[in-house]
């Protein structure tokens, strides 16, 4: 999968029944299913219950069990709610009938009102920077093949991290990562809808291996089991897909295996264009004595 239209194509769903998708998935470096690949799906299959002037503006998910990148994944839809200007819905997406992940998700129709933001940090534009692809050719030779798999597997977008951390530099980091993403061959005038879904799809990069930063003196993709736990989402502006977009995460806080991260995106011209929030597992791998 190397194309935008490609990731469109995965994160949209067969309908079987009025309140009821097919998804299918992809590898993306990690022997499960990658979590915003989930996400992006059950958005898709909430949109298409609720009425068309109705855009999502925030979704909260937990993540249950690994998924299986061998079988498809249902998704079933609860319709909750649909008032005056909200609708709320429920998507819970089962492998083998047993619930692998759900997700709560709200939708508004457009309106008016107060308006402001949160500045976007003053960083390296993209341009300066080495993607991962780029850091996966110069340092391929000693990087760890856990961390090879992962950088050089196939993916519609593109990385560049704007502060470098050596895997062999026995050092602790700052709580915080930004990085810059960008999609492959983004087709023109898409719907808000499947931009959300792209998004969604985007957000869940770059998290947990910022929750970690904190403990690179010990801690690495090598010897810790990460897996996300929880996912939230606030969409607030419109982005534009065919440019960079800033990606501005912080971890306040780890403990008892757990690590939080939350995170802005921000468009090129320093617009917010989402926030996102997640915890996930930072366990320390214990080796067989």
């Amino acid at each position: 999968m190397k194309t935008t239209q490609e990731l469109i194509e995965l994160i949209s769903l067969k309908k079987l029944e009025e309140n009821l998708f097919e998804g299918e998935s992809s590898f993306m470096g990690s022997p499960n299913v990658f979590g915003g690949q989930v996400v992006s799906q059950a958005l898709y299959a909430a949109y298409q219950t609720v009425p068309a002037d109705r855009l999502c503006h925030s979704l909260h998910s937990y993540f249950i069990l690994p998924g299986n990148l061998e079988i498809p994944i249902y998704y079933e839809v609860d319709n909750l709610r649909d008032g005056g200007s909200f609708s709320t819905r429920v998507v819970t997406a089962k492998q083998e009938n047993e619930a692998i992940f759900v997700m709560t998700c709200s939708f508004q129709t457009k309106q008016e009102g107060y308006e402001h933001q949160e500045d976007m940090p003053i960083v390296k534009q993209p341009e300066e920077l080495m993607s991962w692809n780029d850091i996966a050719e110069q340092f391929g030779t000693i990087l760890p093949k856990s961390i090879m798999r992962f950088v050089l597997a196939e993916r519609p977008l593109d990385f560049k991290p704007i502060e470098f951390i050596n895997p062999f530099e026995k050092k602790d980091y700052d709580n915080f990562s930004n990085v810059w993403l960008t999609f492959h061959d983004v087709p023109d005038n898409l719907p808000l809808p499947v931009i959300h879904q792209l998004i969604a799809y985007s957000s869940d990069y770059n998290l947990l291996s910022t929750a970690i930063k904190p403990h690179a003196s010990k801690a690495n993709f090598g010897n810790t089991q990460m897996a996300s736990l929880d996912h939230s989402l606030w969409f607030h502006r419109t982005p534009n897909l065919q440019d960079w977009i800033l990606v501005s995460n912080e971890s306040p806080s780890a403990k008892d295996t757990r690590g939080f991260t939350r995170g802005n995106l921000f468009n090129r011209s320093g617009e917010l264009i989402c926030s996102v929030s997640q915890e996930g597992l930072i366990r320390p791998i214990q080796k067989d004595k």
